[in-house]
């Protein structure tokens, strides 16, 4: 059974960091694409990073130069590090194995 669980979100200002955890279970996560997205209030699901079982990565315009994803393959944990942070990137973020996802963690980005 295919478990996933974020943590790390919080209240950070502008410019500060923050890095995102995604707990994997019931799979190897290193065998498969995995993705982060996010939701913003009132907005849809956008997409912003995967990295693939050959740890390709690729990045949306929207964070590419400032998040970074990763995995930790003993552990069997994704990450997503995330630096100059905006408010716009306020969102609810998810990790993401094909269609599940987890319960998400709340990034709140003060001005």
């Amino acid at each position: 059974q295919v478990q996933l669980v974020e943590s790390g979100g919080g209240l950070v200002q502008s410019g500060g960091s923050l890095r995102l955890s995604c707990a994997a279970s019931g799979f190897t996560l290193s065998l498969y694409t995995m993705s982060w997205v996010r939701q913003a209030p009132g907005k849809g699901v956008e997409w912003i990073a995967d990295i693939t079982a050959r740890a390709s990565t690729t990045y949306s315009d929207a964070v590419r130069g400032r998040f970074v994803i990763s995995r930790d393959n003993f552990k069997n944990v994704l990450y997503l590090e995330m630096s100059s942070l905006e408010p716009e990137d306020t969102a609810v973020y998810y990790c993401m194995k094909g269609a599940s996802r987890g319960q998400g963690t709340q990034v709140t980005v003060s001005s």
